[in-house]
């Protein structure tokens, strides 16, 4: 452990890994939980909500923490299991002090906060003891430059202690950057509402459509619908389409009609027909943009859509061959052809004559289990949806099946303590 006097910005914890004493990974920083004092006095840190696997939160107290040094935190290896749940009485640092509007009270005027310091005492505690702030004009002093930046003492600023008012997300997101979706989702998922606002705000369409899909569908519907409408509509376009109709399936219908009104005709036509199937179908689960080539396209130009980064796995697994059109609803399909199939096939080789077409395609009214009996049968991460006029619809992957047969609360699993150099069990919290 770090000795008295060492000081350790907050910020620079997020991500960090989590060891234990054999010297395993058990989890990676997410948050710092304190607790904050009256008259002006530093907040006391209480531990370190730790995300391990499964996307599971769990507490970590800094009785428990062996070291804090090197880009990695070290623990005694005694870790308790149990979802960590906020009490009334504690603060999140990342999640609610970043972008705080504070007052320093020397001078009265309002800065920023953009992170945080923490120290331990001579007693081997942990307690905030410094906020680096960045000021705004001061009044009467219009030749300093926006932004100054500064590291003040804890009670060298005041308002701490009010509700959320006018927070802003910038220095959390700076934080979180270099999240996937799926972990800012799950970051997302434990903000307050207000907060989770707040973000969802801040965040660009493309990497808010991203995240929208990752998170429960709660939340998707509380986030969209404190969107502004013409903001929504452009979020749902930019979502995988059958995310976005999953979404909008759960949205009362007059919102949802709205919505699809301020969408673009093409757009709207696409979710329309996909709400127009029954969920736990092919065509309820099915994504509209598959890769889709024409007979008399080379295999240079199939792997070329294939390397495309926003491409999903399971999607770049294969391409399907259709006379045009090459939108969805496609022309005739005429079969697949699978990645590995590509790379042993010259560049300059048609992918019309690679197709594979021993296996049929899925009707679009084939129900969940059928799927993934086919999925699982034939060892494949998606399947064509073709309709009875042999037109492609779309594609059901793997993925899609999956996030519709496993239990809404997977990620949680059981509740216990584990001593994580052991395995043994523990007592809890």
């Amino acid at each position: 452990m770090a000795g008295p006097g060492s000081r350790v910005f907050i910020s620079h914890l997020s991500g960090v890994a989590v060891f234990d004493p054999n010297g395993d990974q058990v989890g990676r920083v997410r948050d710092v939980v304190v607790s904050l004092r009256l008259g002006g006095q530093p907040p006391r840190v209480l531990g370190l909500v730790v995300e391990v696997i499964g996307r599971r939160r769990i507490f970590l107290p800094m009785t428990r923490v062996t070291s804090l040094e090197s880009g990695q935190v070290l623990s005694t290896g005694l870790l308790n299991m149990r979802r960590f749940e906020q009490r009334p009485s504690e603060t999140l640092v990342l999640a609610e002090l970043l972008d705080r509007t504070v007052t320093r009270t020397k001078t009265s005027d309002e800065v920023t906060v953009l992170d945080v310091a923490m120290v331990q005492t001579r007693l081997r505690e942990w307690e905030i003891d410094k906020v680096f702030v960045q000021a705004g004009r001061p009044p009467g002093r219009l030749r300093k430059a926006r932004g100054e930046q500064l590291l003040l003492d804890w009670s060298a600023v005041t308002g701490f202690s009010l509700a959320e008012e006018g927070q802003g997300a910038a220095n959390l997101l700076a934080t979180f950057e270099q999240l996937r979706p799926a972990d800012l989702a799950n970051v997302m998922h434990h903000l307050s509402a207000k907060r989770r606002a707040e973000v969802a705000a801040a965040l660009d369409d493309d990497r808010l459509a991203d995240v929208l899909e990752e998170l429960p569908e709660d939340d998707q519907v509380e986030i969209i619908g404190k969107l502004q409408e013409e903001r929504a509509a452009d979020i749902l376009e930019t979502m995988d389409p059958d995310d976005a109709a999953d979404l909008l399936s759960e949205l009362p219908e007059a919102d949802a009609e709205r919505l699809l009104r301020l969408m673009e005709p093409a757009e709207a036509e696409e979710m329309r027909r996909l709400l127009s199937y029954e969920e736990d179908t092919a065509g309820g689960l099915m994504t509209t943009e598959p890769i889709v080539l024409e007979p008399d396209a080379s295999v240079a130009e199939a792997l070329a859509r294939v390397r495309v980064a926003d491409t999903k796995p399971a999607l770049a697994a294969q391409v399907y061959v259709c006379r045009p059109p090459n939108e969805t609803p496609t022309g005739t399909y005429l079969g697949t052809v699978h990645f590995q199939r590509l790379l042993r096939e010259p560049p300059y080789t048609l992918v019309g004559s690679l197709v594979d077409d021993d296996l049929d395609p899925l009707p679009p009214n084939t129900p969940l289990p059928l799927i993934t009996s086919y999925l699982a049968t034939y060892n494949m991460v998606a399947a064509p949806v073709v309709d009875e006029d042999d037109h492609l619809l779309g594609a059901v992957t793997v993925d899609d099946v999956l996030d519709h047969l496993l239990p809404e609360d997977w990620r949680e699993g059981a509740e216990h303590d584990i001593d994580a150099s052991t395995g043994g069990v523990r007592g809890g919290r």
